[in-house]
């Protein structure tokens, strides 16, 4: 069985133990660092809100701080029902994912509107593109958990939410491609977001893919570098994000929007004559 999200970035069962003291036994050292992991993920996640309100960036970035403040209730949700109900704690660990995942998707979303604010046709394109991609791998994974006599085991939740991150990823890619190719700056506070996200649905996807339980090298690996890697994203953020910093404008004329429109134009007229030419067809 893998752990995946941000539970698994947090909290995995086997953690670096080379910050632990020393002459104290494995599992003891174990729990402290686990423990502060949780707690350094609690405070940082806390902080970005406070500095989120402090600074006015809620208004800006509405789902990302609704994304943040989601998985701050989670750990507090989680860590509660695995104390005082742990029967109920996969259930609670499984409808919390899979809800992480969905918003998750909104701040795929959120992301291209800020970047492409400047650009509405592209951003127009790039949206029901993305949903699209969105909407048929949600509709995949439906299908095939559905299809599933065991559509509760862990193996098809896993293959589930690998598929929405992995979607989440590519986009996140296309994204910077697009801007690189023309050269449009990020402001301080996209750029952040963009970097912190993008780094944990990458470490998401390769621990859905290739972590499992087994002794191998690469889990023994895995264990050192997962840990800490939910930390890295809460710092990049709270650096990035610890006040408004409006996007630069770019150095050079972009013609993006004026490449889209050409597209468009195009496009409304192949689709015009195809109208024409089937109705000449079912009217001859």
């Amino acid at each position: 069985m893998t752990r995946s999200g941000e539970d698994a970035l947090r909290s995995s069962p086997s953690v670096v133990l080379a910050f632990a003291p020393e002459g104290l036994p494995g599992p003891l050292r174990r729990k402290m660092l686990g423990q502060a992991i949780w707690w350094g993920s609690i405070t940082l996640e806390t902080l970005l809100l406070v500095r989120g309100l402090q600074g006015r960036l809620l208004a800006r970035f509405p789902v990302f701080y609704v994304y943040i403040l989601f998985v701050w209730l989670q750990s507090l949700l989680r860590f509660s029902i695995y104390h005082a109900r742990p029967q109920l704690y996969l259930p609670v660990y499984w409808i919390t994912e899979y809800s992480g995942v969905l918003i998750g998707c909104a701040v795929v979303f959120e992301i291209y509107r800020v970047a492409l604010a400047a650009y509405p046709g592209t951003a127009r394109m790039a949206r029901n593109l993305v949903t699209f991609v969105f909407v048929m791998a949600f509709t995949k994974g439906l299908v095939e958990t559905w299809n599933n006599p065991y559509w509760w085991s862990v193996t098809t939740t896993i293959e589930f939410e690998r598929a929405l991150r992995t979607v989440q990823s590519l986009a996140i890619i296309a994204l910077v491609a697009l801007f690189l190719f023309y050269a449009i700056p990020f402001g301080r506070n996209l750029r952040g977001i963009l970097l912190g996200y993008g780094l944990f649905v990458g470490i998401s996807v390769i621990q859905l893919t290739f972590v499992t339980n087994t002794a191998s090298r690469f889990n023994r690996f895995w264990a050192h570098v997962s840990p800490g890697s939910y930390l890295m994203v809460l710092g990049l953020w709270a650096l990035h994000l610890w006040s408004y910093a409006p996007n630069p404008e770019p150095k050079r004329a972009v013609r993006l929007e004026e490449q889209y429109q050409r597209i468009a134009a195009a496009t409304g007229q192949r689709l015009r004559e195809g109208r024409a030419y089937l109705a000449k067809v079912v009217g001859s």
